[in-house]
């Protein structure tokens, strides 16, 4: 259970998440520094991770803009309602960013059901299925690392409701910028299917899965390098090619 403190920071920024339109720090009670990076946190951390989404996101935006064109223009025939999904999400230090993703469900799934999706989510339209199954929902967040809103690997950013509900340890993934994969997202690459096979997945993903996920992430921030960085790169395509 959090202390005092970390419940009443919870609460507020659970509260006033819904009204963030762009990034910017909640008032919270947390103590000073609890989002801190370590004193010497190394070039790569200081200034080659950055260096390393600029270029990969800016790479990865040239090299897929006719994919995506494609993409557009299918979910627009398929089904109604806007190409790209935004979505309020907790990133570095606890600052809520709008997360964009190619929109893989009916309009206002939202306010249809829970934050997380099982698999045969009635919500999910037939292309979107497609999108999901390669994660190709996924790929606007290119544009979400040239902002410096995220970072091509890192914790993913959660919904304001699940961090509200994080353990003073558990803050610790808020040091530093949410990613598109992470070793978590390997880890459950068939998440959905886990949560469909229970009869309250919201229950599952808060109290078993989650949990998990913060663990490997917290690893992850302890052991960040380049070659970590590649390394899971290059596990998140194989594992979406297998």
């Amino acid at each position: 259970m959090q202390g005092s403190k970390a419940v009443a920071a919870s609460v507020s920024l659970s509260s006033r998440a819904s009204s963030y339109t762009e990034v910017q720090p909640p008032q919270t009670d947390h103590p000073p520094g609890l989002f801190r990076e370590p004193a010497c946190p190394g070039f790569y951390r200081r200034i080659g991770k950055r260096a390393v989404d600029i270029c990969g996101s800016l790479l990865a935006l040239i090299t897929f803009s006719p994919l995506f064109l494609v993409l557009a223009i299918l979910i627009n025939l398929t089904s109604r309602g806007p190409v790209f999904y935004r979505q309020n999400r907790v990133g570095r230090d606890a600052r809520i960013f709008r997360i964009l993703k190619f929109r893989s469900m009916v309009e206002d799934a939202d306010r249809q059901g829970p934050g997380i999706t099982a698999a045969e989510d009635e919500r999910v339209t037939p292309f979107g299925k497609f999108l999901r199954e390669l994660k190709l929902d996924e790929t606007p967040q290119f544009w979400n690392v040239l902002k410096g809103d995220m970072s091509l690997v890192g914790p993913r950013p959660e919904l304001p409701s699940y961090v509200a509900h994080y353990t003073p340890e558990q803050l610790g993934v808020l040091s530093v910028k949410p990613g598109i994969t992470d070793i978590a997202s390997i880890r459950y690459r068939h998440e959905e299917k886990l949560l469909k096979r229970s009869a309250d997945p919201d229950e599952l993903y808060r109290h078993l899965i989650l949990p998990e996920k913060l663990a490997l992430n917290l690893q992850y921030i302890h052991r960040m390098s380049l070659a970590l960085d590649l390394k899971l790169i290059l596990e998140t395509l194989r594992s979406i090619a297998l």
